[in-house]
């Protein structure tokens, strides 16, 4: 490596993936002079719509906020090489069960309500990602599938639960055929942080744990635990890790942070469940915990950007551009991304020194135990 390139390195883990976003970014402006769109003005307007004036700010801090909540679930589940891509429906679940809940205890304390509704909506988002977790962990089923699957149940459920036991029985809302639940009570609201916006303290709540996140997965045992068995199964096994239990664990952390990011959803913006509660969280905060490099605390200004492209995007019309087009940049973003990561491996590997070598001696000595053990 170069002199200059040896200064730097220290910045590669920033640098790389920055000049990958700039690269999407060019990308994306060629398909937008493709399809007669003017770029600059298309990423005026969408740093506009996100962070032009202090509301802008705010609507894209409250969406940033389920979106951070599912990634660190997401990173949880992949650092333990378990790809749980049924978030959507653990968002759904645990929307739907602190829903449920905060209507059958309505007339406790609004705190009372807040706190013991988030904590159910963590047991249900975490129970129904055990299902495909125990699925994966004792019988070998492909957790892909089964997640997708359950995605499919969730939203069935979600359809019979709000036209069923949960209906809202108003008749405003039988007359406007509108399908969701009673209203939450007010004094059960997540407190806003900008009045009338979707930031609320649930944000704080999120940031919090993504540093909880973080300190779980590498200051502690069992984080230990769940990048060892995402790294090397067989050798977890070998050294006395009950490689099973721990991917069941790292799968129910997972929903359990998916989970909460529904009910924070519900308490802190719906206030009701709603047929589209979720807008997408699931299959979002998976993008947001990719670009984050699958580490909670990455996936925090991961999930403000892409908060950002989901709140400019219906700006987009007014540009004569299709809001989809956000879905091209964000695709493009991660391919990139997550292309820059491989780039950042094959440059520390070329950078290595060379092992040094072993006698004979030594290989003898050091594969004496493993010759052992095969015996």
């Amino acid at each position: 490596m170069s002199p200059l390139l040896r200064r730097v390195e220290p910045l590669y883990p920033v640098l790389i993936p920055a000049l990958a976003v700039l690269a999407a970014l060019a990308v994306g402006g060629v398909l937008l002079v493709i399809v007669g769109a003017n770029p600059a003005r298309v990423y005026e307007k969408l740093w506009s719509g996100a962070m032009g004036n202090p509301y802008s700010r705010a609507q894209t801090l409250g969406k940033a906020t389920p979106l951070l909540l599912v990634a660190i679930g997401v990173c949880i589940a992949f650092r333990a090489r378990v790809l749980n891509i049924g978030v959507e429906g653990q968002v759904i679940v645990g929307g739907l069960a602190a829903t449920a809940w905060g209507l059958a205890i309505k007339t406790a304390p609004g705190g009372v309500i807040a706190i013991s509704s988030l904590l159910v909506a963590m047991i249900g988002g975490g129970l129904w990602a055990a299902i495909p977790g125990i699925l994966k962990a004792y019988f070998n089923v492909n957790e892909i599938l089964s997640t997708i699957m359950m995605n499919q149940v969730s939203a069935s459920l979600l359809i019979v639960l709000l036209t069923g036991p949960l209906r809202d029985t108003s008749a405003e809302a039988t007359a406007a055929n509108i399908i969701q639940t009673g209203p939450i009570p007010e004094a059960a609201w997540l407190l806003p942080i900008v009045a009338r916006s979707p930031f609320n303290v649930g944000a704080l709540l999120a940031v919090a744990f993504a540093a909880a996140v973080y300190f779980l997965l590498w200051r502690t045992v069992l984080g230990y635990r769940i990048r060892a068995v995402g790294q090397n199964p067989k050798a977890s096994a070998y050294a006395g890790i009950a490689v099973r239990r721990t991917l069941l664990t790292a799968m129910v952390l997972s929903g359990a942070f998916a989970g909460l990011a529904g009910g924070v959803e519900v308490f802190g913006v719906t206030h009701r469940a709603l047929q589209d509660f979720t807008s997408g969280y699931g299959f979002s905060g998976i993008v947001v915990a990719l670009f984050g490099g699958l580490h909670p605390l990455g996936a925090i200004p991961a999930a403000v950007l892409f908060g950002g492209l989901l709140v400019s995007g219906t700006k987009l019309q007014s540009v004569g551009v299709s809001s989809a087009m956000v879905t091209v940049l964000q695709g493009l973003i991660v391919l990139f991304v997550v292309s820059s990561s491989e780039i950042l491996r094959r440059i520390r590997r070329q950078a290595a020194p060379p092992p040094k070598p072993v006698s004979a001696a030594q290989s003898v000595l050091t594969d004496a135990p493993h010759a052992e053990i095969a015996r």
